[in-house]
């Protein structure tokens, strides 16, 4: 009888802790982020991107590294875990998939051909 509590208790852990996980990942990428693209033509680039969700679907801009917009977020689609940020910039359609390392890091490939990282930006609140 102690084995099947046991074994009951352990399936319950797990089922739990999956649900709660699948929850949390909804605005997972919502908020700033500043991503580095290693190994471009222009060398390493590094940008911001402000993705917000609004009534269940993200939109959101990029930034150069001072903060000036490039670009609107054209498309964003999630998938299980991961998400796919459509944009153009300097006359380009540009493809950027982000999949979490943790909870403020991503991890990604720009175009399937950049590495990209990225870290996300907590504002202080006052």
């Amino acid at each position: 009888m102690k084995k099947a509590s046991l074994l009951l208790t352990i399936f319950l852990s797990f089922f739990f802790c999956h649900t709660v996980k699948a929850q949390a990942n909804d605005a997972y990428y919502s908020g700033k982020w500043t991503m580095t693209i290693f190994g471009t033509p222009y060398g390493d680039v590094k940008m911001g991107f402000v993705i917000e969700q609004k009534e269940g679907k993200y939109m959101g801009i990029v930034q150069d590294s001072t903060g000036v917009e490039i670009s609107k977020i054209s498309n964003v689609a999630v998938a299980d875990k991961s998400i796919t940020v459509s944009y153009t910039a300097m006359g380009y359609d540009l493809m950027l998939q982000l999949e979490p390392v943790d909870a403020d890091n991503v991890k990604g490939m720009l175009n399937t051909m950049f590495d990209t990282k990225g870290l996300r930006i907590k504002e202080s609140k006052l």
